[in-house]
């Protein structure tokens, strides 16, 4: 029994030595983790009410907010290590070092990743507008973090990378609500070009698709190889462009050649001359 007291001595006593050390560091750690989780949390929701404020886009705003965040989480981390006597320098280089590795594993995710945050940030366009980019035409679908989907008028489903997307060109065909159709109609030499001025002019009044501000414009723009050619641009509404432009087409051919006036086609005159022998 002498010697079983005795361990249970030296156990005792190796536990008041522990609880003694460590018991401060312990609770220190314990308060650390549960003011920086409190800190984090509060952070988070003063982040998603200023990103509301600024109008940043509702799908940015969670993610950033999480950013801020798990950032404070990962020095919450690291102060409780240190609390312990962790050498949190070298723990900070060998996650360094891992970052580098995983960027440059990963440089084309990441990339697309970055891009993906600067569209929902700058917002040069959004779900349902019409768009030209990284050499191909579609409705936006969707805006992801590393990719785009486009869906083409006859609804092929397009993705393309963001990095593609974002430090190029690109054109919002629905950006502004207004939008000017470019058309050109083709007259004969012969035909009487203010006689065509008029038909046009009337077959544009006509509809109520075309806006009176900022008026259309009508008027002779060529003399091309086979025809006198007359630009008509009448605007409208973003929504009526495809559909303005298919009925005036139409409604222009079918009233010039009621008027009189002939819609050419490139043709080709040949001359013949027949020699007169020699000798």
């Amino acid at each position: 029994m002498d010697e079983y007291s005795k361990y249970l001595d030296d156990g005792m006593n190796t536990l008041v030595t522990l609880v003694t050390n460590w018991g401060i560091q312990v609770v220190g750690a314990i308060a650390v983790l549960i003011i920086g989780r409190w800190i984090a949390g509060r952070m988070r929701k003063t982040t998603e009410r200023a990103l509301e404020r600024a109008q940043i886009d509702e799908a940015l705003r969670p993610f950033l907010s999480g950013v801020v965040y798990y950032l404070i989480i990962l020095v919450t981390v690291v102060a409780v290590l240190g609390l312990f006597g962790i050498e949190t320098t070298s723990l900070i280089a060998v996650l360094g070092g891992a970052s580098v590795g995983i960027s440059l594993a990963w440089q084309g995710t990441l990339s697309n990743f970055a891009a993906g945050m600067m569209l929902l940030i700058f917002r040069p366009f959004r779900p349902g507008h019409y768009v030209e980019v990284a050499g191909t035409a579609g409705s936006v679908k969707e805006i992801g973090m590393f990719s785009t989907v486009l869906a083409t008028p006859d609804n092929v489903q397009i993705t393309v990378p963001n990095s593609s997307i974002f430090g190029t060109i690109i054109k919002n065909y629905s950006a502004n609500p207004t939008r000017r159709n470019d058309i050109v109609m083709g007259i004969a030499y012969t035909d009487d070009i203010g006689l065509a001025l008029t038909t046009i002019k009337k077959v544009v009044e006509s509809d109520a698709r075309v806006l009176k501000d900022p008026q259309p414009v009508i008027a002779v723009s060529e003399l091309g190889d086979s025809s006198v050619n007359i630009v008509v641009r009448p605007w409208c509404k973003a929504e009526d462009y495809w559909m303005l432009r298919f009925d005036l087409l139409r409604s222009l051919k079918e009233e010039l050649e009621a008027a009189g006036c002939s819609i050419p086609f490139p043709q080709t005159d040949v001359h013949l001359f027949q020699e007169t022998a020699t000798g």
